[in-house]
């Protein structure tokens, strides 16, 4: 089964659990997934169908007409829907971890992890390992500097030179983002943040996918 970032209530992070606006009796009866295949946009209709939840695909904001996850469901729009113009397909965070990471230059890694988003549910950065390449470290890259993913060669295409991806600042796994952290990795980059793109909003925490 799938649950849809518009399920969630809450995280309680001391007792490590979610809490989720559904039924046991909704979940057992929703649209169910072979779980050895991609997410096809045709299921995702079907699913968004079921619960009533917008379309993250509807709008130009991260979550369709809304930038933020909509918490109100009277005040979901459902005639903005728009038409189907491909057929995408969504991978689970554990299928592409390990991907190798091809940068402009060569291959410089592999992806070990996932930073997402507690406010927005977006996936902020992939982590890099580096450590097969060099006695090197764990660094961040932005999923918006992806140029294109191989599933078939397992890669992640990145448009930024090995170098640069060396010398980026090194990312732990205990660290909290701040966004100072941000500021200055972006900067590295020359990259401008996507923070820059949103509307202020409360201040987010960014957290491993823990896949």
């Amino acid at each position: 089964m799938l649950l849809s970032p518009y399920a969630l209530v809450g995280v309680n992070k001391e007792e490590q659990n979610i809490a989720i606006d559904l039924t046991k009796k909704q979940i057992e009866d929703s649209p169910t997934l072979d779980t050895d295949k991609p997410v096809s946009q045709q299921f995702e209709e079907d699913y968004y169908g079921y619960y009533a939840f917008p379309t993250y695909w509807s709008g130009p904001g991260m979550w369709g007409s809304y930038p933020y996850l909509a918490r109100d469901r009277e005040k979901w729009d459902k005639s903005t829907r728009a038409a189907k113009a491909w057929d995408h397909h969504l991978r689970s965070t554990r299928n592409v971890t390990g991907y190798h990471i091809q940068a402009s230059d060569g291959e410089i890694g592999h992806v070990g992890d996932f930073l997402i988003d507690d406010k927005t549910w977006a996936i902020r950065y992939l982590v890099v390992d580096t450590k097969n390449w060099w006695p090197g470290k764990k660094v961040l890259v932005s999923p918006q500097w992806i140029e294109r993913v191989s599933w078939r060669d397992s890669k992640v295409f990145v448009n930024l030179s090995r170098e640069v991806i060396k010398q980026a600042p090194e990312y732990k796994e205990d660290f909290l983002l701040t966004r100072d952290y941000e500021t200055g990795l972006h900067r590295h980059y020359d990259r401008q943040g996507y923070w820059l793109d949103e509307p202020l909003s409360e201040e987010h925490v960014v957290v491993g996918s823990r896949r």
